[in-house]
């Protein structure tokens, strides 16, 4: 399965909807997931345009009170027998900051703890993939067996006005791995 990965889109405010090379790096998705800073419901029926959505927002129940495709703060899904927490703002518990390309987990996750215990009580369940945003920096780091993945913007990378990134994520039983997407290519 591919899953398309998306965040932090801040449309309208950048624009009424994503950049046209988003469609193009998701072709052929199965699902798209979006980890939230959407603010706007045009966003998300352009990317349902591609395929189905999932998304989170923080405050959803006041903008997106009556749209199924978000939920507030935080949501597992399963998909090809993975447990998926899609998330905006992670904070890791027992990291002092937040996770980008400058402060991966492999360097800043206390060595001797559990990573899967840790995020159980972020997500209130046990989940093997983690979708997050808010930082405009894209990661992907695998780190006890847990694939961490923050797609960066695709129009605010790095808090940079200009074209930046998405992801794209393989699925099948027993196994995972994710791609980030520079939409430049795309144009």
């Amino acid at each position: 399965m591919r899953v398309g990965l998306i965040s932090d889109t801040h449309n309208p405010s950048v624009g009424v909807e994503p950049p046209p090379e988003v469609a193009a790096a998701f072709q052929d998705v199965e699902v798209i997931l979006h980890a939230g800073d959407i603010y706007s419901h045009a966003c998300l029926d352009w990317l349902e345009a591609i395929a189905p959505v999932y998304a989170v927002e923080l405050g959803a129940e006041a903008h997106f009170e009556t749209d199924h495709r978000v939920v507030d703060k935080k949501r597992v899904l399963n998909l090809e027998g993975h447990s998926i927490g899609l998330i905006h703002d992670l904070m890791v518990p027992g990291m002092a900051q937040e996770l980008t390309e400058h402060s991966p987990l492999s360097k800043h996750f206390p060595p001797d703890a559990d990573l899967s215990k840790a995020l159980e009580t972020v997500f209130d369940s046990t989940v093997d993939i983690v979708i997050f945003g808010h930082t405009h920096y894209p990661v992907i780091e695998e780190y006890q067996g847990i694939l961490m993945v923050n797609p960066g913007s695709p129009q605010l990378p790095k808090q940079l006005r200009r074209l930046g990134q998405v992801a794209v994520m393989e699925l099948e039983p027993g196994r995972k791995s994710a791609e980030i997407l520079n939409l430049s290519t795309f144009s």
